[in-house]
């Protein structure tokens, strides 16, 4: 009895390999059996791709669908393989011929058309692209065939179009959107702005704080019409509410706001409020401003030990910069020569780092946007610059 674990330890490999043997046996039976039923067209393409020969190769494998419909995810898996590899030319024709079929069962023929209308989307072939997704409203590709469309809707600026969009997912339960309409009607409202249509600004900006009662740019965009329709007072409201939702978004409204308080001959109230701001959420932008508006109202030797005190706060290179462009002012001739060469040396290197970047793609650039460039998120933009936010993180 105590020998039988022995003898089972020395059988067990044996075993093993015996049953591995006939597993294998079975296996390599099975593909060649599998092998053997494939037309000969597939390993003609097959062929054809390895030797890039594409285009024979689509023609080979819709010659394998012919003749053994049981196919069709060959023609899926190329058509995929060709859309991201950029050869969107051959995966159209590929989803084409599958949609050309009058056996192909429904479900597959959903499938095909919206390959096909990722295809034309990858293309650049935006109508097309849109009329194969409208067709799937009915169908299982209903949900990620809306999305595409509203995508498609904010390539072409059609904002009326993407906000019907982002309502219907919403309604699908395809998630919140609100940020989304929001800026969509943001969209609308600076359209009517630049075209001097007000009232319809005004009644898109108020349909953007309805979708996001926290919608920053609505506000800025609500304090410009003001400015327009000369209620200075007004706009400055406006602009005052950016501090309870998001106060590090005054820096972009700073000096709108201080040629408001000039207009109404409130500069130095203007300035004392951007010096709270600029206490409690500092940022380059905002000290920028600050400086600027001091210098006029106080002198260049209060703008500068301000810039020094700022510097002193916040070390870096941006705050620096402000600091010596400040000191150039006071500088005497011989002194101002050699802060000319430290600036230009301090400005050469903050161009880099004075730069808004994405926080969802890293995307760098020297405006501030609401929509991102690279990735087309949206408010995906801290307002503050590059540098800021690396000292943030370190």
């Amino acid at each position: 009895m105590d020998a039988a674990p022995w003898w089972l330890l020395i059988l067990a490999p044996f075993v093993l390999f015996a049953l591995g043997w006939v597993a294998a046996r079975i296996d390599i039976g099975h593909l060649l059996s599998e092998s053997r039923a494939l037309p000969s067209s597939y390993f003609k393409g097959l062929n054809y791709l390895v030797n890039e020969q594409p285009d024979r190769a689509i023609d080979a494998f819709i010659e394998v669908v012919k003749v053994d419909p049981e196919t069709i995810d060959l023609h899926f898996a190329l058509g995929n393989l060709f859309r991201r590899r950029g050869e969107t030319e051959r995966a159209i024709r590929m989803h084409q011929n599958l949609l050309s079929r009058l056996d192909l069962p429904e479900e597959q023929r959903s499938h095909a058309l919206f390959e096909l209308g990722q295809d034309y989307l990858k293309a650049g072939l935006l109508d097309r692209a849109e009329e194969s997704f409208s067709q799937l409203e009915e169908t299982g590709y209903s949900v990620d065939a809306r999305r595409h469309l509203l995508e498609i809707f904010q390539i072409e600026k059609e904002w009326q179009k993407a906000i019907e969009a982002a309502v219907e997912l919403q309604q699908i339960g395809a998630g919140s959107n609100q940020v989304r309409i929001a800026q969509f009607y943001c969209e609308l409202a600076q359209s009517a702005i630049n075209e001097s249509r007000l009232g319809d600004a005004k009644a898109a900006l108020e349909a953007a704080l309805a979708a996001n009662r926290k919608s920053v740019r609505a506000l800025i965009l609500l304090g410009d019409i003001a400015v327009r329709e000369s209620r200075d007072e007004d706009a400055i409201g406006f602009w005052k509410r950016i501090e309870q939702q998001s106060p590090a978004h005054v820096a972009l409204v700073a000096e709108r706001m201080m040629e408001a308080f000039r207009r109404l001959d409130q500069f130095a109230e203007g300035l004392m409020l951007l010096r709270s701001y600029l206490d409690t959420t500092p940022s380059i932008d905002l000290l920028e401003a600050v400086l600027k508006a001091t210098t006029e109202a106080n002198g260049a030797e209060v703008a500068n030990q301000l810039a020094l005190d700022a510097l002193h706060r916040s070390p870096s290179l941006l705050a620096l910069s402000q600091y010596l462009d400040t000191r150039a002012e006071l500088a005497e001739p011989s002194e101002r020569a050699n802060l000319e060469v430290v600036r230009n040396l301090i400005h050469n290197h903050t161009r880099r780092i004075g730069r808004y970047t994405c926080g969802n793609c890293g995307f760098k650039a020297r405006q501030f946007h609401w929509q991102c460039p690279g990735c087309s998120s949206w408010e995906s933009y801290p307002p503050l610059r590059s540098e800021e936010l690396d000292l943030q993180t370190n």
